[in-house]
């Protein structure tokens, strides 16, 4: 099985970064198989036209707009992630919406796509996250971990103490 896990988000407007943050700390805590690629997905979705064809499963991890409370965290699964796009929820939206429907039409879309985000509490420009976000990133990376367990896929905490760029960068 082929599976994606995109980060997406500009880590330079606070919360905005929190789906690299999260991918980057799932990469710290956990040891994942061969056949789960990570990427820094950034703010650029049709860079990712290449990575993501013919995959089985794109786990995508971003910052939402749902109307929710801040720091909500929010999962979208296959059918959902249309319904996702039919309001602007995420400022990566028009990139990812146009990336998805090109993969389709081409005929290589995921088999299944998941968006694991959280909705936002700051946006200010600022690297690193809020108070409220960064007290719920662990949840958000579990979510994360959760979802690739329900695939099948095994995952090992990480003994290593791996230290993140973005985490440096926050600090």
């Amino acid at each position: 099985m082929s599976v994606v896990v995109i980060g997406l988000g500009n880590v330079l407007l606070s919360d905005e970064g929190l789906g690299v943050r999260a991918v980057e700390l799932l990469e710290q805590r956990y040891s994942l198989p061969e056949s789960v690629e990570l990427i820094d997905g950034g703010t650029s979705a049709m860079d990712l036209l290449n990575p993501l064809s013919n995959n089985e499963h794109v786990i995508i991890a971003d910052s939402v707009k749902t109307g929710a409370p801040p720091c909500t965290l929010v999962r979208l699964a296959d059918d959902e992630v249309p319904k996702f796009f039919q309001t602007k929820i995420s400022p990566h939206q028009i990139g990812l919406s146009d990336l998805l429907a090109l993969l389709t039409v081409q005929g290589q879309a995921p088999k299944k796509i998941t968006i694991i985000g959280m909705v936002p509490e700051s946006l200010k420009t600022h690297i690193g996250l809020s108070d409220g976000i960064n007290a719920k990133m662990d949840e958000m990376v579990e979510l994360l971990a959760d979802e690739l367990r329900s695939l099948g896929i095994a995952i090992k905490p990480r003994q290593d103490g791996v230290r993140g760029f973005w985490a440096e960068a926050g600090q």
